[in-house]
């Protein structure tokens, strides 16, 4: 017959030693920052091109989607990692000061890839 014993010493001290060394997490709050909608990655990383003109209002871009913006002669890439609340924003915030964006607004759509 099994002695279970060693087995659940075994098992509760792994419980004990696992509670112990676990740091209390917690969830990254939004800042204000550009760093709260993504970063800014290399040109040649974009997925698609979007020209901002003096008509643009707002543009429609997916979380998780890397998109190079065309303004006048600067252009500036985007790699977008929003917080799930997040859904728009003025591209400003993203933008180098040498892009003049204006008041345009970028609208962020869930990732389909991640959709349940």
């Amino acid at each position: 017959m099994l002695n279970f014993k060693p087995i659940m010493t075994a098992f509760v001290f792994a419980g004990i030693v696992t509670a112990t060394f676990m740091n209390p997490v917690s969830a990254a709050a939004p800042t204000g920052m550009a760093s709260d909608y993504g970063v800014s990655v290399p040109a040649d990383s974009a997925m698609r091109t979007i020209v901002i003109n003096a008509d643009t209002k707002w543009v429609n871009v997916a979380n998780g989607e890397t998109v190079r913006f065309n303004v006048g002669d600067q252009s500036f890439t985007w790699h977008f990692d929003t917080f799930r609340n997040e859904t728009a924003f003025d591209l400003a915030k993203i933008a180098p000061s040498s892009a003049q964006v204006g008041a345009v607004r970028a609208y962020v759509a869930a990732n389909p890839l991640y959709r349940g």
